[in-house]
């Protein structure tokens, strides 16, 4: 298994399972931190607004079938300098397909913390503007079935959600992880750490109930037993 036991519910990462999809510059793996360092001119991006394709980036993922789970990471960006410097959590299925989340510098005012989402071959781009003395940031990438929740947070233990998706992709088994770029000319060491793997901590709607002919699997039943 890619993981191992850490408490009820928790699972810390075997990173030996972890498996590149393109290579870094550098990478250095010590325990549970892992340090990557950015080649210019990587990005991940497809065809909205700007009209080029860029899929080159360093993804470093796990494979699952498992359908209700959360995936925790720590990013550390001290050495981000560049316009676009970037660092955090992705699903990567193929080149049409994905997700990221990310904190962007823009320059030493302000930095972008968003995340892109990816629907066969068309990428958005969802954003909010933080200062640029944020050094670090928490994400939390949920799965329940094909649908998805990303949420970060500045400490590791109140997280705020940034956007529920679709990946029509999604089915089955998914490759998830971490990824850092450089789309201009520009290098930096990101730093991931603390990675873990939960029960899935993005609960069922309690609100109006699904359409009728809509159902919840029997797995939602087993998925905290399952963790």
């Amino acid at each position: 298994m890619p993981w191992r036991k850490k408490g009820k519910g928790i699972k810390v990462m075997d990173l030996s399972r972890f498996k590149w999809t393109r290579e870094p510059e550098r990478c250095k793996i010590d325990g549970d931190t892992i340090e990557i360092v950015t080649k210019p001119h990587t990005d991940l991006w497809q065809r909205t607004y700007y009209h080029f394709q860029n899929d080159n980036a360093p993804v470093l993922q796990m494979e699952t079938e498992e359908t209700y789970f959360s995936f925790i990471v720590k990013t550390d960006f001290h050495e981000s300098h560049h316009r676009f410097d970037q660092c955090g959590i992705v699903m990567y299925l193929d080149s049409e397909n994905w997700l990221k989340a990310s904190v962007e510098y823009e320059n030493y005012e302000y930095q972008h913390l968003g995340s892109v989402v990816t629907n066969q071959g068309y990428s958005d781009w969802a954003t909010t503007a933080i200062d640029a003395s944020v050094k670090t940031m928490w994400y939390r990438f949920s799965r329940r079935e094909d649908d998805y929740c990303i949420e970060c947070s500045a400490d590791g233990e109140v997280f705020s959600q940034m956007r529920i998706c679709h990946m029509h992709a999604g089915k089955g088994r998914i490759r998830f992880g971490i990824y850092a770029c450089s789309p201009e000319d520009s290098s930096f060491k990101a730093v991931f750490s603390g990675m873990q793997l939960t029960d899935c901590k993005w609960k069922a709607h309690d609100g109006q109930q699904p359409d009728q002919g809509s159902s919840i699997p029997s797995a939602e039943k087993m998925a905290d037993s399952d963790l």
